[in-house]
């Protein structure tokens, strides 16, 4: 397994809180060597993957949870956007009757209630896969100062559930740091960037505190990419 480290200063004319998020779906890309006509993007959002495709596909098939993302997400004769969430099996059977010849999957299957399940769901296309987790590490720091425990699965997990349930894949972690001008630019993007899902990190008294006692001007992220061979 692979390690790797990439780093940023975080700057408000990028005009996005999804400095990371992007980051992440441009590595995942970089790992689909072919150029596959039929493809499935799981947790689409509001189309960071599909934007960024340079090759010309025959059909495009976005799924996610969030309407308010799917109306966001481009559309075109060849784009389809599903309303469904992977954590409910009768998604898998409506894309059971889809063909597929590459699954993407960028910054979203952190939140798999059971991974293994999905990992499972996903290997019986018999399709090539990219994936991007987010891991335990994300947001170290923060959690050791606030006493927090990690929200996420640490890559350990992640990797243990990849060797059960899928077949020839490589993993790779990349570690992301986005340093900021001040610990109030750090909380502020926590608020807005989604990361750190829809948990309530900390109380009012406490968040002020924890600004006060956090001790660098950055934030880490680690990712677990993982892929066919």
């Amino acid at each position: 397994m692979k390690v790797s480290s990439e780093f940023s200063k975080y700057a408000q004319h990028y005009g996005s809180y999804n400095v990371v998020q992007n980051m992440v779906a441009d590595r995942l890309l970089l790992n689909v060597k072919s150029k596959p006509q039929t493809i499935l993007d799981l947790g689409c959002g509001s189309g960071a993957l599909v934007k960024r495709i340079d090759w010309e596909y025959k059909r495009f098939v976005g799924v996610d949870f969030a309407k308010g993302m799917l109306e966001l997400h481009p559309k075109a004769d060849n784009i389809e956007c599903l309303f469904g969430d992977f954590n409910d099996d009768e998604l898998f059977k409506e894309l059971s009757h889809y063909k597929f010849d590459y699954i993407l999957s960028a910054s979203a299957l952190q939140w798999a209630d059971d991974l293994g399940a999905v990992f499972s769901s996903l290997q019986s296309f018999n399709a090539p896969f990219s994936f991007a987790i987010f891991t335990a590490n994300t947001f170290k720091t923060l959690n050791e100062t606030a006493g927090l425990e990690p929200l996420l699965r640490s890559s350990q997990e992640i990797e243990a559930l990849a060797k059960e349930h899928l077949n020839s894949y490589a993993m790779e972690i990349v570690e992301y740091r986005l340093e900021f001008e001040s610990t109030q630019e750090i909380f502020r993007y926590i608020k807005r960037s989604g990361v750190s899902g829809s948990r309530a990190l900390l109380s009012y008294k406490e968040t002020k505190r924890l600004m006060q006692e956090y001790p660098t001007n950055s934030l880490e992220f680690e990712v677990a990419f993982i892929y066919s061979r």
